[in-house]
């Protein structure tokens, strides 16, 4: 991966304000052509650095008011491909991670209320073949969620 120069950044930036933002008004903010910003915006995503242009939804104002961090210890870590695939299915799961210590994934899970949450956990997840448990913390609000600083 190339670093990433000035105009990169600046470009990213412009989008983490405002993600609909058109190209021009960037080329227009930072003094640049249009065509300029097109193009690195394009590499940027060609390059993975930039994933996607999507809404953040804010999930208790669409009804999910219980959210939770779950670790999920296998019984043979060599089966996670396969686990990973099916928990991709669980749309109630926004992230996953692989991690050290004590579990082998971590997930967070969203819910619309505490019954919606033992169905996923105990219905949904519990469910899957060659998960040995999980156990799970209850999160009470996001205090800030930012990305990286450029």
């Amino acid at each position: 991966m190339d670093i990433l120069d000035e105009f990169d950044i600046k470009i990213i930036k412009e989008l983490e304000k405002d993600g609909r933002m058109a190209y021009s008004a960037i080329a227009t903010h930072l003094k640049i052509s249009n065509t300029m910003v097109h193009q690195r915006i394009n590499r940027l995503t060609e390059q993975g650095i930039i994933t996607g242009i999507k809404p953040v939804i804010n999930e208790k104002k669409v009804g999910y008011d219980w959210g939770s961090f779950t670790g999920i210890t296998l019984n043979k870590d060599q089966d996670s491909n396969r686990i990973i695939e099916e928990l991709k299915k669980i749309p109630e799961i926004t992230e996953c991670y692989y991690i050290t210590g004590s579990f082998t994934l971590y997930v967070k899970i969203i819910a619309k209320d505490h019954e919606h949450m033992r169905s996923v956990l105990y219905e949904k997840i519990d469910t899957i073949p060659g998960i040995a448990k999980t156990d799970s913390i209850i999160e009470l609000g996001c205090a800030f969620k930012r990305n990286i600083s450029l």
